[in-house]
């Protein structure tokens, strides 16, 4: 069934635009809220009378505009049906091969991938940013540190989440995972241990063990972290390191509490272990006054901390940007390690999110909104037609971390992509093997999207899990970004 859009609600979203002239403006903020997903595609505009009242306009600049969005690839008329939104070159130019191998001609709906599509306001903080860029073109265009501007701005962030944090204490980088490779590389040797939760996010690990690391066990339990359990872990193992993901942990969506952090510190301390804290996850608080009583960076209680920051989660995964703070006297063996990697982050992309940092207070409150209207589609949908699925609803983050009554999270998998739908099952975030009783399924598409994947996740659980035989499945390899 084809979806449509309310004149009334285009009216909403355009608000005021540009008027000169008014068909220009139009086209123009249609465009961009096409881009940004906040109109979808193959949505039915309204009609050009319809959008004319609403808009008190004439009903010829509707139609100029609307021409003008169908001369770009961004609407396509179709004959007795109306006008649908569309993006130049069709939706499916928005995946990669590596993510996505083989669509053919069904719609895909891909939910490998926990990463959301660009918030409302991106395309104006590129346009700024453009603004900017000639007073840096002068130079070499080489920052190993990061853009001066954006350290500022993410060490005020954290003075403010009551982390005091100089300028230079940041190292931006291209994504929290180059973050991630940094740390790994200046901080460990061949052999030498470091503390992972088990499950955990598979790419981040996947740096560590590239440095030669040998990699141990913590369990993350489904009510969280077992904290004496933890602290017996660092006494035996002795870990060089301990990489940890305190906010909305990945898969689980644990929060760790302020006490737990203090707890957690002192632990560590004991051992001389130093926490890598990823904070990729951070920003996406979405319970109603959450954002505002976070608890406080887990480096303010411990530090030596390292802690990695990412801005692809809670703005764009596009912008491939994220950053490590940490103590100064560590800042010359990061940039050691980093030089060996790549010589600095894009400084066009840099300018774009000290931009959107700077109006961070307008963008990541809509961008939550987005967030927990998927959020809230997934449950609904998943207690129709998975009740005998458990899981427990996170106070943020981007995705539900399900258990099965049986372990048949591969299997499930494999056959919900035969179905068109695209999950991770629970071996991927394992350290050491297991977890295949659950699955993780992001709420980072539509509403309508979700509905529709658990819908085909119900089928492909009935007929596996109704297989007396229950022969091997194995599901695609999907390269894991999110």
């Amino acid at each position: 069934m084809n979806r449509a859009i309310s004149a009334q609600r285009i009216a909403t979203l355009v608000g005021d635009f540009p008027r000169s002239p008014a068909y220009l403006g139009l086209a123009e903020s249609l465009r961009v809220l096409i881009g940004d997903g906040r109109v979808g595609i193959d949505v039915r505009l309204p009609s050009e009378r319809d959008l004319t009242g609403a808009l008190d306009l004439s009903r010829t600049t509707v139609t100029r505009a609307y021409e003008v969005l169908r001369e770009s690839g961004y609407a396509e008329a179709r004959r007795g049906a109306g006008t649908f939104t569309t993006v130049p070159g069709g939706q499916r130019r928005a995946h990669d091969r590596a993510l996505m191998p083989s669509t053919g001609g069904q719609h895909v709906i891909d939910l490998n991938c926990a990463a959301h599509s660009a918030p409302p306001g991106l395309v104006e903080a590129y346009q700024r940013a453009t603004e900017e860029l000639p007073a840096y073109l002068s130079g070499p265009g080489y920052f190993p540190l990061g853009v001066p501007a954006l350290q500022a701005r993410i060490a005020a962030a954290y003075d403010a989440r009551g982390l005091p944090t100089a300028p230079e204490q940041v190292m931006v980088t291209a994504g929290a995972l180059a973050a991630a490779a940094v740390v790994a590389q200046a901080f460990t040797a061949p052999g030498e241990r470091v503390v992972v939760e088990s499950p955990t996010y598979p790419n981040a690990t996947q740096a560590v063990r590239h440095a030669g690391a040998r990699l141990i066990a913590a369990t993350v339990d489904p009510d969280g972290w077992d904290l004496d359990a933890l602290a017996a872990t660092l006494r035996q193992s002795s870990p060089r390191l301990a990489y940890l993901i305190p906010d909305f942990q990945n898969p689980t969506g644990h929060l760790m509490s302020d006490a737990q952090r203090e707890e957690l510190a002192s632990a560590l301390a004991r051992t001389r272990t130093v926490v890598v804290a990823d904070e990729a996850h951070q920003a996406l608080a979405l319970r109603p006054g959450l954002a505002e009583t976070m608890p406080r960076p887990l480096a303010a209680y411990a530090d030596d901390a390292i802690t990695i920051g990412s801005a692809s989660k809670s703005y764009w995964g596009g912008l491939r940007l994220g950053w490590v703070r940490a103590p100064l006297t560590t800042m010359p063996r990061l940039l050691e390690a980093r030089i060996g990697l790549d010589l600095g982050a894009p400084v066009f992309e840099q300018l774009v999110l000290a931009d959107l940092m700077d109006r961070a207070d307008e963008v990541l409150p809509a961008h939550r909104e987005r967030l927990v209207a998927g959020r809230d589609a997934l449950v609904a949908a998943l207690r129709e037609h998975l009740p005998e699925w458990r899981f427990r609803v996170p106070d943020g983050g981007l995705a539900l971390w399900c258990e099965l009554p049986e372990p048949l999270g591969t299997a499930t998998t494999a056959e919900a992509e035969r179905r068109g739908v695209v999950v991770a099952p629970g071996p991927v975030f394992a350290v050491e093997g297991g977890l295949d009783r659950h699955v993780r399924i992001p709420w980072t598409a539509s509403p309508e999207d979700l509905t529709e994947a658990v819908r085909r996740l119900a089928a492909a659980w009935e007929h596996v899990s109704g297989d007396a035989a229950r022969p091997a499945r194995r599901a695609a390899g999907r390269v894991m970004v999110a």
